[in-house]
């Protein structure tokens, strides 16, 4: 398990400027975590170069109605693949045909009030014309509050929206 830390702010401004700067467009979703990249995103300037639409199905009924199916499992790859798929679907509809679009979704079962089993953890998952991929953060229980794992997420989710519009690896 990871005890990952947030990342600096500077370099987070850094690096949503990058994003910005590049032709890619997306269309993101989380749920469970991760919310803190869709304000990161838009309280940078240059945010409607980049977002075509954010949204937080937070309900099982949002999230199923965003998959088409309700999942086995909230937080899973799977999921999270599946969302991603989604958000570029909705990219391709809203976006001119030749700019480069992304699915991006992140699904994250984080610190919570209630007993959980299973580990905190987040699902990043990006769709391009391409394909899908994904990736997956365990966080250790009992280190974070909600806010900072949140805060790890939405960095981790950053980080994968660099990387698809390539301004970072």
């Amino acid at each position: 398990m990871s005890s990952l830390a947030p990342m600096a702010a500077a370099d987070r401004m850094t690096l949503i400027d990058l994003i910005h700067d590049a032709p890619l467009v997306i269309v993101m979703a989380v749920t469970g975590g991760g919310v803190a990249s869709i304000s990161d995103l838009l309280s940078v300037p240059g945010a409607s170069r980049t977002v075509l639409e954010a949204t937080v199905p937070y309900a099982t009924s949002a999230l199923s109605d965003l998959i088409g199916y309700s999942p086995a499992q909230t937080a899973a790859s799977d999921t999270a693949e599946a969302m991603a798929t989604a958000c570029l679907e909705r990219a391709k509809r809203l976006a001119d045909a030749d700019i480069p679009v992304a699915g991006i979704a992140c699904t994250a079962a984080l610190v919570t009030d209630r007993r959980r089993r299973g580990d905190n953890r987040a699902h990043i998952a990006v769709a391009t014309r391409d394909g899908v991929s994904s990736s997956n953060i365990t966080l250790e229980k009992g280190v974070n509050d909600r806010a900072t794992e949140d805060r790890i997420v939405s960095d981790a989710v950053l980080r994968v929206i660099a990387t698809a519009a390539k301004v970072a690896e």
